[in-house]
């Protein structure tokens, strides 16, 4: 029973006890709530050119934390359906989250995703770790599992920093796959069709103890070179002024880089090119 539905009080199911996972509790009272949850028509199959889907994302570990990254073109099909999505958002104040894939159910599953925690906290008393942050959405994702097979599949990244780990507070990145596995990788990662060209850049280009710009301009090569091989990704727009989403989280928490921060590191790394069109040689 909902608020309206009891002459405006709280309905019994706000008052039993039970999981503090708030989308447990919608998939017990309220499921068509859960973008998750609604499948296509028997026989029926999301096609590319029909739905909007955003690439590319990336992370790469730094001195101070972890770097989250992505570019803004959104598809269907052949056709640019938007030039300046947003495809990385804080979970909360030490974790963000980006995604790749459907854009409509990743936007819903994002802001699904940071309830979630904040859920969590409120009725624990405490944040949830960050293994149980990245455990949680590979849950959620395997609640999109009859969605994802039939073409409406979202790849999440998730980044965050780690206080707790063993050789000391620490950025952190997690994987997924569309069914909900889980992996942790180690220094760098990038989901998305430009994914392979970016994670070659980062495999050139990543040094353990890079500061922000370092990391930041590292990040932006990855996407150019996905946005130079990969049509779905886009590259820094310096007529329109748009630019990749460049993010970090350290000790301090999330922060996202503001806009003249990363304009001018992408006009410098756009000059770069002038004279090496194929992106800088690999650190000696």
């Amino acid at each position: 029973m909902t608020w309206n539905e009891n002459g405006g009080r709280l309905g019994e199911e706000f008052f039993t006890p039970g999981s503090s996972s708030f989308t447990e509790f919608l998939a017990a009272h309220r499921p068509e709530l859960l973008s998750t949850r609604r499948i296509l028509p028997d026989g029926v199959r999301a096609a590319d050119d029909q739905v909007p889907h955003g690439t590319t994302v990336l992370a790469l570990t730094y001195r101070d934390g972890v770097l989250i990254a992505g570019d803004r073109r959104a598809t269907m099909g052949n056709l640019i359906a938007q030039r300046d999505l947003e495809k990385v958002h804080p979970a909360d104040d030490y974790t963000a989250v980006a995604f790749a894939g459907t854009v409509g159910l990743a936007v819903d599953m994002v802001k699904l995703y940071q309830v979630e925690l904040a859920h969590f906290e409120k009725i624990e008393g405490t944040a949830m770790t960050l293994d149980g942050k990245a455990r949680r959405l590979a849950t959620m994702l395997r609640q999109n599992l009859g969605q994802a097979m039939q073409g409406l599949a979202v790849v999440p990244l998730l980044t965050g920093y780690d206080p707790s780990a063993p050789e000391g507070g620490r950025g952190r990145i997690f994987s997924f796959d569309v069914v909900g596995g889980l992996y942790e990788k180690t220094d760098f990662h990038a989901e998305g069709s430009g994914s392979p060209y970016a994670r070659g850049a980062l495999k050139k280009l990543f040094r353990t103890g890079m500061d922000r710009r370092e990391a930041a301009l590292a990040a932006l090569q990855a996407l150019y070179d996905a946005a130079d091989d990969d049509s779905a990704t886009g590259g820094p727009d310096l007529h329109r002024r748009i630019y990749p989403i460049v993010s970090v989280i350290t000790e301090d928490g999330f922060e996202r880089l503001p806009e003249p921060e990363t304009e001018r590191l992408s006009r410098e790394m756009v000059e770069q090119r002038r004279a090496r069109p194929d992106g800088p040689n690999a650190a000696p």
